[in-house]
């Protein structure tokens, strides 16, 4: 089964619900919950998170789509961020993402379909000096070239953690 279509436990959803539902001004901390439990925000539970808090669920979603860190779209363990800042850009930051786009076969915002990776850009990594980067979750990688873009997902089973 292909596991951005997995069964979301309602039961549950339910339970998050009721510990968050007492107040309105408790929106946030709702979906950040629920957004933990689940790694996104299902579609489907806006209206029922709308119901609970007495609220429209356009104001569920506007409220969603309002702040970046808020997903109604599975994401990927490993989330990829490319940088297009002035200086990854003038070093071949553009060849990068391009290449990363094909190892992963996916574009800017998608997810694979293993959910194994979530491919972003970003403005600036900071990292200017090790230009072009990208990061993937929380390790920088700098001074990517196209041989290094193919090592470093030749094993897409590899453990992208922090050194």
């Amino acid at each position: 089964m292909n596991q951005k279509n997995r069964e979301i436990d309602w039961s549950r959803l339910n339970e998050i619900i009721a510990e968050h539902c007492q107040e309105r001004w408790s929106l946030i901390p709702l979906v950040q919950e629920i957004q933990n439990e689940y790694g996104y925000i299902p579609p489907d539970a806006i209206p029922i998170i709308a119901d609970k808090l007495k609220l429209f669920p356009s104001a569920v979603q506007g409220v969603i789509s309002f702040y970046a860190q808020l997903y109604t779209e599975p994401r990927g363990r490993n989330t990829v961020r490319v940088c297009r800042g002035t200086a990854c850009h003038v070093r071949g930051g553009k060849t990068i993402l391009k290449l990363v786009k094909k190892e992963l076969g996916i574009d800017e915002g998608e997810t694979t379909d293993d959910l194994e990776y979530t491919l972003e850009t970003v403005a600036c990594i900071g990292v200017c000096a090790l230009a072009p980067s990208l990061v993937i979750n929380q390790q920088v990688y700098g001074r990517m070239n196209p041989k290094k873009v193919g090592q470093l997902f030749k094993r897409k089973d590899e453990n992208h953690e922090p050194a």
